[in-house]
């Protein structure tokens, strides 16, 4: 507006003193033309004033769009992609979040948001899917290693190896059952109520992979892992081991050794293969981080064993590192740290050392020294004793105790055997009696 006003006086004062120094008989004209072209000056000058303005508008309100844009791409977006992948419904999302003021920013959220939550019922409904396939295959594979440990007992030598050729087929799919469930969250198949020792740990994860016979374990470990933790630490071990005996030469063997520390329990595997490439190396770094979520898109079909170390890591703060072997190709450390760690229980409880028993004064009758039951009884003092009964020395007359002739001690029975070689005997008991629907003999009794 000053501009505008400043150009009104200017031409105004301008062609005023031109028609005043233009003769008396050209001065008419001169002062018609000179207002016109006035006139026509302002009217510019106000024009290019008005579109100056919407160009500064319009300017400001592309800056605003351009920043509202922003912060629709860079903060509104993900926090509502998070919050539904977070389990948060689309309506939930439009109510938490900021809405943008443009009408259109606001169709672009709405169209954007419903998309991923289509795309996150879909990704939940396979998972789900995928979770209980894997629980009903976890439940068939117990199923059927349950009835073949079964027929194992009840069946010949015969056919004793081709059944334990299948035991080990079914315990490895049993594994790939249980990766599948780690990998979409679901538990898994076995769980234990009490420690199990890092030998058994160790044997166990060794019998689920398919060369089992290159693995030897080095390891003096009497400690044991807690019972709810028990079954992923195997479950991560064998994955480890199955990686190095695939990833090494068949002529080579995977070497396991076991060390107890301070912090926890500290595990290396090591193979004789070809090493690790420096960009392997970091994505098997990043698969068994305990820092990095896990990502499904990245996984390959065929290779799933370094995903589940890195979900089972993740959940019982598992550390997992990668070194070169002495052996010349990759060396695994993973670390069990000391929570998980326990002392083994015991199965059958020690015997009790016996009471000394104070022998009351004996009794003297005609110089024979006795000792009756019911003082023995009054001693043990409501105690059940654990050795049979033995009758006390006794000397004739004249004759000193040292002399005396010990008694015969009872013969005792044998105690009935409970280890693996009573029960493989009876199994061979079995075999003998040529009766396959009768129950084995007991060869202890």
């Amino acid at each position: 507006m000053p501009v505008l006003l400043v150009t009104v006086l200017l031409a105004a004062g301008g062609w005023v003193w031109v028609t005043l120094a233009t003769p008396s008989t050209g001065r008419l004209l001169v002062a018609v033309a000179g207002g016109l072209t006035g006139a026509l000056l302002c009217a510019a000058v106000a024009l290019a004033l008005r579109h100056g303005r919407q160009a500064r508008a319009a300017r400001a309100e592309a800056a605003a769009l351009r920043a509202e844009l922003g912060r629709l791409a860079d903060d509104t977006l993900p926090t509502a992609a998070k919050r539904m992948r977070e389990g948060a419904s689309a309506d939930t999302v439009f109510t938490e979040i900021p809405l943008p003021a443009n009408q259109t920013h606001q169709r672009i959220l709405h169209t954007v948001t419903k998309e991923i939550s289509f795309g996150q019922r879909q990704r939940s409904a396979a998972m789900a899917a995928c979770a209980s396939a894997a629980s009903r295959m976890q439940a068939l594979a117990t199923s059927m290693l349950a009835d073949l440990r079964e027929m194992e007992n009840r069946h010949s030598e015969e056919v004793l190896g081709d059944l334990l050729k299948l035991d080990h087929s079914t315990a490895q799919a049993g594994r790939l059952a249980d990766s599948i469930a780690v990998l979409t969250g679901a538990r898994s198949g076995r769980r234990w109520t009490k420690p199990i020792v890092m030998e058994s740990i160790l044997r166990g994860a060794m019998g689920r992979i398919r060369a089992y016979q290159r693995v030897r374990l080095h390891s003096a470990s009497g400690a044991a892992i807690v019972g709810y933790a028990a079954e992923d630490v195997m479950h991560a071990l064998a994955e480890l081991m199955d990686n190095a005996t695939k990833f090494s030469a068949p002529s080579e063997e995977v070497h396991v050794y076991v060390e107890e520390l301070h912090t926890g329990i500290v595990v290396t595997i090591e193979d004789g293969g070809l090493g690790m490439k420096p960009q392997a190396l970091e994505r098997a770094k990043k698969a068994v981080s305990a820092s990095e979520p896990l990502d499904l898109a990245r996984l390959s079909g065929t290779r799933l064993g370094l995903a589940v170390v890195g979900s089972l890591a993740r959940k019982h703060t598992l550390e997992v590192f990668f070194r070169p072997s002495s052996r010349g190709g990759t060396g695994v450390v993973i670390r069990i740290p000391s929570r998980l760690v326990t002392q083994p229980r015991e199965e059958f409880p020690a015997t009790a050392p016996q009471p000394v028993l104070a022998v009351p004064a004996a009794t003297r009758a005609g110089g024979t020294a006795s000792v009756s039951s019911s003082a023995v009884t009054a001693v043990l003092d409501g105690q059940q004793a654990q050795q049979p009964e033995r009758s006390l020395p006794k000397r004739r007359r004249g004759q000193t105790l040292a002399n005396t002739p010990q008694p015969t001690p009872r013969p005792q029975p044998p105690r009935p055997r409970t280890d693996a070689g009573a029960r493989f005997g009876a199994f061979r008991q079995s075999l003998r009696s040529n009766k396959p629907d009768g129950p084995a003999a007991n060869p202890d009794s």
